[in-house]
């Protein structure tokens, strides 16, 4: 049951703009009551168009046609300013800075029949329904590496690698040639990669918000074989 508590929050899309993304998020409070609060605050300034809560309950706050303020300054595939035209889902987790906890299945249901219903309505690609800190890396770390990606893409929500094996965190690549490849392949899955030669910050940053999505069980920032056999799986899939 999708129960509703309209935010104030959100603004008109662009003329002719698709709805072609969506956004997974963390709420990163203490409760859901107060995330829900600040999302209909309208001294905040943040909305997005659904929370979903731990027991699985959904909340309607904005209109999918409406613009809600959930991305922030962000980028995706060349586009930035993303609010224009994503939906955006907010999933209650305390977060990294609160008590980061593994998503209940209950909640992990719900987020997977609210995502397949949205699909249902707009021409999201798979390669476009990505977490909050694929868009922003270097501010934002949700919805996290406890957050079910792969089941999610199981059930027809996002994209995911099946059948690649686990090659370790041993031979990361160090050199200019093999970055500027790593470079490359990041940004045909979407990142935003500044160019550059060596492992620097930046690149760090993005390679951990890959690793979030896409290889949770080692979040290092580094450019790993294992890692590297995931982001080129990953942009085998944007590609097809």
């Amino acid at each position: 049951m999708i129960r509703e508590r309209l935010s104030p929050n959100h603004t008109t899309r662009p003329d002719g703009m698709p709805i072609d993304m969506l956004v997974l998020h963390y709420t990163g409070m203490a409760s859901a009551r107060g995330a829900l609060d600040r999302l209909c605050d309208p001294e905040a300034q943040v909305s997005s168009h659904y929370l979903v809560e731990e027991d699985g309950t959904i909340w309607r706050l904005v209109d999918e046609n409406r613009r809600a303020h959930h991305a922030g300054i962000s980028f995706w595939r060349g586009h930035t300013g993303l609010n224009d035209r994503s939906v955006g889902i907010e999933i209650v987790n305390p977060g990294h800075e609160h008590g980061y906890r593994d998503v209940p299945a209950l909640q992990m249901a719900a987020v997977c029949d609210l995502s397949l219903e949205i699909l249902s309505r707009h021409p999201i690609p798979s390669r476009n329904v990505v977490a909050h800190s694929d868009i922003a890396p270097n501010r934002k770390e949700d919805p996290g590496e406890k957050f079910d990606w792969e089941g999610l893409a199981a059930n027809g929500v996002g994209l995911w690698p099946v059948g690649i094996p686990d090659l370790g965190t041993g031979g990361a690549v160090r050199d200019a040639a093999g970055l500027a490849d790593v470079r490359r392949a990041l940004g045909d899955i979407g990142y935003d990669v500044p160019p550059h030669g060596a492992l620097d910050p930046a690149l760090a940053t993005v390679l951990r918000a890959f690793q979030r999505h896409w290889r949770p069980e080692a979040v290092t920032g580094q450019a790993d074989s294992g890692t590297l056999a995931r982001i080129l799986a990953v942009a085998r899939l944007c590609a097809a």
